[in-house]
């Protein structure tokens, strides 16, 4: 186990991240951010004034001294590469190394590719399509297949210095467009998925989200329709700076960002003209995280829902948990009664969360914990998985303990589920809790069990390697909610 540090210095922001790993798996213990703006010593004075360099080192001072509170062994930092346009850059990273021994290198746009792009792989769920990475200054575009890049082009407009520029909102569209249009990139464009992150993405998300009242609140893997941003549009262009700032979840530099970030949006859906964009929450920071972590963790990037899953519990499994053998038995149960419970295969990747993360909320408080267990799930930033899924596995860890089905509560959701959604949570409910009962000893008694369905009953065979008698005692219990949600009973031998 290792704690490191991250640093990054852009035009913006100058944000400390110390992150835990181990075995190639991480979690965040700190996340300090402070946001300024340096655009106008960058862009037009082309030097850092005495007061920002100030600024930065004091903070700086203080994030050392954070580091050294966390016991970090490994520092990493790097700059954007936009600070170079200040002819006294090198001064001010001289500097701070004087102080604080931090050294900061810069990264050029190709490595910022690479860290976004490395990031997109592990927060979106499909091994081909394009990325779109839209900064301050620059627009990347990357076309990725089987986990590397083949193409990509960068484009020399960002969401700062496009919103800074006096065209009409249709003129920059259009500009856009045509820059677009001629990237590499663009022409070699097939139907496949088309990735978006950066600040506007996720802001614009945000308020298209609020427009259509969405029910979560989940930025990655959010599809954001070419209407939706239509809707986004007209709600803004009459609005001040001022009133875009009080829109509700915006980021620090969504208002005055809006205008570029919703023209090259526009621009990207009529270039690729494609109907929806997945939005992702990669970000450079992470990029690097990943790049850096101790262990080989692209090895296990073939399935991000099971990395994801494994990755939550890396750090809060205690000696007796038995998630994995949870999943598994789960699993196995959808099988052997996929005949009685009739459920199709879009509804295991719900199960395989709920099953993992069956005990979660035991996290935050013992009693009744699979309804902590639906909070917990809807916000424990699971990758490889739709929103949609997420929330069924939510409800579905929650209906472990059927007394906690409401449907007027499930009904909060009903522009995401239909009736069948609402009938499998019931059911994937009990199918968890009965694969925890199989674990009731925590010592993997069974290895394996047969299903013999006989007109209105089910009998399970169990295979054992020692007494089951705790498991099946603990799984008997579920016997009338079993006969209630599949209408059949249930013995197990």
């Amino acid at each position: 186990m290792e704690n490191i540090a991250f640093i990054q210095l852009t035009e913006r922001k100058l944000e400390l991240k110390i992150i835990q790993s181990r075995a190639g798996r991480y979690r965040i213990l700190e996340d300090v951010i402070n946001d300024y703006d340096l655009t106008g010593d960058v862009t037009k004075d082309c030097l850092f004034s005495p007061k920002s360099r100030a600024d930065i080192l004091k903070i700086m001072n203080i994030y050392r001294f954070t580091i050294e509170t966390f016991g970090a062994t490994k520092m990493i930092a790097f700059a954007s590469n936009i600070i170079v346009k200040a002819r006294n850059y090198r001064g001010l990273l001289d500097e701070i190394y004087t102080h604080t021994g931090i050294n900061f290198t810069l990264s050029s746009d190709e490595e910022i590719l690479k860290d976004i792009y490395q990031s997109v792989v592990t927060k979106i769920d499909c091994s081909k399509g394009t990325g779109v990475y839209i900064s301050g200054y620059h627009t990347h575009i990357f076309k990725y297949n089987r986990r590397s890049v083949v193409d990509y082009s960068i484009l020399p407009y960002g969401y700062i210095n496009l919103s800074e520029r006096t065209e009409s909102f249709n003129d920059l569209v259009q500009m856009m467009k045509k820059e677009l249009k001629d990237s590499p990139v663009s022409k070699n464009f097939e139907e496949e998925i088309l990735v978006g992150t950066g600040l506007p993405f996720l802001d614009i998300a945000k308020v298209e989200k609020k427009l259509q009242r969405y029910p979560l609140d989940i930025e990655n893997n959010y599809i954001l329709s070419e209407n939706g941003v239509k809707k986004v549009i007209d709600f803004t262009k009459d609005l001040d700076i001022d009133k875009i700032k009080k829109i509700k979840g915006l980021s620090n530099e969504g208002a005055d960002s809006l205008k570029g970030g919703l023209a090259i949006i526009k621009a990207l859906y009529e270039a690729f003209e494609v109907s929806e964009i997945t939005v992702s929450d990669a970000n450079c920071m992470e990029g690097r995280i990943f790049e850096n972590l101790v262990g080989t963790p692209t090895e296990k990037y073939t399935d991000l829902l099971l990395n994801s899953l494994d990755n939550y519990y890396e750090f809060r499994k205690e000696g007796l948990s038995v998630n994995p053998s949870v999943y598994n038995m789960a699993v196995l149960l959808f099988k052997q009664l996929k005949v009685v419970h009739k459920l199709s295969r879009a509804y295991v990747k719900p199960l395989k969360i709920a099953s993992y993360m069956f005990d979660c909320g035991k996290f935050i408080d013992f009693n009744n914990y699979e309804k902590h267990g639906y909070y917990t799930i809807l916000n424990a930033n699971i990758v490889g998985a739709t929103h949609k899924e997420i929330l069924i596995a939510a409800l579905s860890c929650m209906c472990q303990n059927l007394d906690n089905f409401n449907l007027p509560e499930i009904m909060k959701y009903k522009d995401l589920l239909d009736d069948e959604d609402v009938d499998a949570i019931r059911k994937l409910g009990v199918l968890v809790k009965l694969a925890v009962n199989l674990n009731a000893s925590r010592k993997n008694v069974i290895s394996d069990i047969i299903c013999d369905i006989l007109g209105d009953s089910i009998i399970m065979k169990t295979v054992v390697k020692s007494d089951p008698s705790f498991e099946i005692m603990q799984s008997m219990k579920l016997a009338d909610d079993f006969k209630k949600t599949f209408k059949k009973s249930l013995q197990i031998i």
